[in-house]
């Protein structure tokens, strides 16, 4: 029986010497899954992701690829290829040989290695470069070629190291295309994907899971991470720009929540009694888009503009206000006429808004 579950990973934890650097993950892939790893720089995503591909020790925990238990299975025979950040070609083959390196090494007869080099430069649109050496591609050429040497090995699970981050902005734009075609053609094979790249991780990702020092912070679809976060954490790393936060004082709770902003304007916000509110405070997070112009009557938040960035279809505007310690920022549609230094009012739909404790989760989340 083909089991239906492509990685699970139990209570998994790295320690290096005495340092712990991940403390205990646990996940469940679904076969066939597209997950991308997310998370600052240190949070432990490539680590986790060496370590499902054989190239790290597991310090404790069980790793299971297709129900398969192997955590002491050598890299080779897990099943996995894996895609580098470096292209990491050899420079004396041609385009054909590298892909097929692998296959010769595994002494696969030459007819099985044709059909799958010419069937993989197919898709991977390098047919017509088979003959060349990777001096003569550009970057995302060759990064196509490391895509296509790991495809042909018919791998159970395919692993991404930031694949794109060596490539300019319009090659990464069509190199993320020809991936998200690649999900759609291998709808067999578990594929697993760390990035910084927000842009990458919400078009490309089935799921997202949020690292953070260690510990998964959230995992789901796109969409769930940016309308309903768990925390205060994944609120503000999902999303571009950040999610602006401050604080507020609770005047009432029940059926009703009022809120007292620093400026002393008073509101009610929409929550439900499920989510029952004990602090004195809680954090209220407004994405940027969300917010619009608002006058004297309607004003929420006010600001004084400190930078404008005037992007065409959106401009981006800076401020400076006492409701927030961090700088605000504002995302508006369009060409908009304001002048540094000037004040403004804004205001957000009130269901828009996110909730969260005095601890930084979400009361939402909660009920």
């Amino acid at each position: 029986m083909v089991s239906s579950t492509g990685l699970t990973l139990k209570n998994i934890k790295k320690s290096y010497g005495k340092t712990d650097v991940l403390h205990g993950i646990d996940l469940e892939i679904a076969l066939g899954e597209f997950i991308v790893f997310v998370g600052p720089s240190g949070c432990g995503k490539s680590t986790l992701l060496r370590m499902i591909a054989g190239l790290e020790e597991i310090t404790s925990g069980d790793l299971f690829i297709e129900g398969a238990h192997v955590n002491d299975l050598p890299a080779a025979m897990r099943g996995i290829a894996m895609v580098f950040q470096s292209y990491a070609l050899y420079p004396h083959m041609t385009v054909y040989d590298n892909m097929a390196f692998a296959m010769r090494i595994a002494k696969e007869d030459k007819a099985t290695i044709d059909q799958r080099v010419n069937s993989a430069a197919e898709m991977l649109q390098l047919t017509d470069y088979l003959y060349r050496l990777p001096k003569a591609l550009s970057g995302g050429q060759r990064q196509r070629v490391a895509i296509g040497r790991a495809i042909v090995r018919n791998p159970k699970v395919f692993l991404f190291d930031e694949p794109l981050s060596n490539l300019d902005a319009s090659l990464r734009v069509q190199t993320r295309i020809e991936i998200a075609n690649l999900k759609e053609t291998m709808k067999q094979t578990t594929m697993i994907y760390v990035t910084h790249d927000q842009v990458e991780a919400m078009t490309l990702a089935d799921r997202i899971v949020v690292l953070s020092a260690g510990n998964i912070e959230q995992v789901g679809t796109p969409l769930e991470l940016y309308s309903k976060p768990a925390n205060l954490f994944v609120a503000q790393f999902i999303g571009s720009p950040a999610m602006n936060i401050f604080t507020v004082k609770v005047l009432q709770t029940g059926k009703v929540t009022r809120i007292k902003t620093q400026n002393k304007n008073v509101f009610d916000i929409p929550i439900s009694s499920a989510a029952q509110i004990k602090e004195q405070t809680i954090t209220i997070g407004v994405r940027p888009e969300d917010f619009c112009l608002a006058d004297k009557e309607s004003c929420m938040l006010s600001g004084e503009i400190v930078f404008i960035e005037s992007l065409g279809e959106v401009t981006l505007l800076h401020l400076n206000s006492s409701e927030s310690t961090d700088p605000l920022v504002v995302k508006l549609p369009g060409i908009i006429n304001k002048q540094k230094g000037e004040m403004i009012c804004l205001k957000t739909e009130l269901d828009k808004t996110h909730l969260f404790d005095e601890q930084g989760i979400s009361l939402l989340y909660q009920v």
